[in-house]
């Protein structure tokens, strides 16, 4: 098999989060509708490659209906681009070994499932045993690329490495990260001939913007983001997931979140949901295309920002502009939030009776005191559910405690946290 230098193209995209629910409501009607339009896309943009950067799934422990909408897709895919690779890797919400384990059937259909990265002794071992990880892209009958496709990476993945004197928060684990990433770059360097080195990540990035309403920290934390230069310096592209925001990194238009492709959060609304499509000829890329993803169902805030008082968020409920002929199972999602002096044990009943026989469909009441402290009493009136865990330490914190918890005690919090959430999901 030859290396060919002919232009190619791939799609990258992550964090679909399949399964998730809006405070309890499904989603499934988005992401059926994103996974149609994106299955039209990859077959008239004649894409060679899909690329999934982790977080398939909202949970470990995902769905049957979750998880027979992937699949479906996955073999629509196959019926309608027969000639089309895909390449998914797991992100910190899936469980590796749930993900990675049909994989070898799905082979055959020119799927590559990663969810384990290879393990720490590994990295010093024959580098066959690092081959796991290193897709081959093939077109025609010529090679033009490899991807190295690595997965969230979790403490056990990574070489153990004594700490620094005078080391800072989080520095022994991007130290550990880079190790990995040198260290599966060089085995692919061994097979890459003139093709395109891409490479994937689930991670943090110095520098990137998150959404904290939706994103579950991971392993070492804000602390331990990766610099952009922890990624292979002659990667063509690098495609990440873990952030819902679609973005650049450090001002390297190759290295990319493609974000999310619907809003998982409220506070994700104002974002434009995109997949990237990236073309490479020879070693380079020579072009990305961000394609905006079709908003199937709106999310609505009243107001759009803060708390207003009760009577204005009625009025602005009474005239909100709805198109009665949706169906419902497009009915936009609506938050409401309120600013109040003193509890209303009818709130609930107030809002419900502006929006009876209305197109949409209610999913959240937050009611904000009036005069109230920053500290945990201060948080939004409503179920505890709508408060992350990292939210509750926070607000604990500033009631004990002026200003900011210090970076090492965040970092330590944060992987905590993970590998409790790791534990919990398993």
């Amino acid at each position: 098999m030859g290396t060919m230098t002919r232009p190619w193209k791939l799609c990258h995209t992550a964090d679909w989060h399949l399964g998730h629910t809006l405070h309890g409501r499904p989603r499934d009607e988005e992401h059926g509708a994103f996974l149609a339009w994106l299955l039209d896309l990859l077959e008239a943009e004649r894409v060679d490659a899909l690329v999934v950067a982790g977080d398939v799934f909202d949970t470990a422990n995902p769905s049957g209906a979750a998880q027979a909408m992937f699949y479906g897709f996955l073999a629509a895919l196959r019926h309608r681009c027969p000639s089309l690779q895909g390449i998914v890797v797991a992100g910190n919400h899936d469980s590796a070994a749930r993900l990675g384990a049909p994989d070898p059937l799905l082979r055959g259909l020119g799927v590559r499932l990663i969810g384990a990265s290879p393990s720490a002794a590994s990295l010093d071992g024959p580098g066959a045993a690092l081959d796991p990880v290193i897709v081959p892209i093939v077109v025609g009958d010529a090679t033009v690329g490899h991807v190295v496709a690595l997965p969230y990476l979790r403490n056990a993945d990574l070489p153990p490495l004594e700490p620094l004197e005078d080391e800072a928060p989080g520095a022994r684990f991007v130290r550990a990260v880079r190790l990995v990433y040198e260290a599966t770059a060089a085995r692919a360097r061994t097979r890459l001939g003139e093709g395109a080195l891409v490479v994937t990540g689930h991670c943090h990035a110095v520098g990137a913007a998150l959404s904290e309403k939706s994103e579950r920290p991971v392993v070492g934390g804000i602390a331990g983001a990766l610099p952009a230069d922890v990624f292979p310096a002659d990667a063509a592209y690098v495609a990440l997931g873990h952030l819902h925001l679609a973005q650049a990194v450090g001002g390297r238009a190759h290295v990319r979140y493609s974000g999310s492709p619907i809003p998982l959060a409220f506070d994700e609304e104002r974002y434009v949901h995109q997949v990237q499509l990236v073309e490479f000829e020879g070693a380079r890329m020579r072009a990305h295309d961000a394609r905006v993803v079709p908003r199937s169902v709106g999310l609505l805030r009243i107001p759009r920002e803060g708390a207003a008082p009760l009577e204005e968020v009625l009025e602005a409920l009474r005239v909100l502009p709805l198109d009665p002929g949706l169906p419902e199972a497009r009915w936009p999602w609506l938050e409401v939030r309120v600013r109040m002096t003193q509890p209303d044990p009818a709130l609930r009943a107030k809002v419900d009776a502006v929006l009876a026989d209305r197109p949409v469909r209610l999913v959240r009441i937050a009611s904000e005191r009036d005069g109230m402290g920053e500290g945990l009493q201060s948080a939004p009136v409503g179920s505890l559910a709508d408060l992350h865990v990292r939210d509750v330490f926070l607000r604990r914190w500033a009631t004990d405690h002026p200003g900011a918890p210090p970076d090492a005690l965040m970092s330590a919090f944060d992987e905590a946290f993970a590998q409790a959430s790791a534990a919990e999901d398993a």
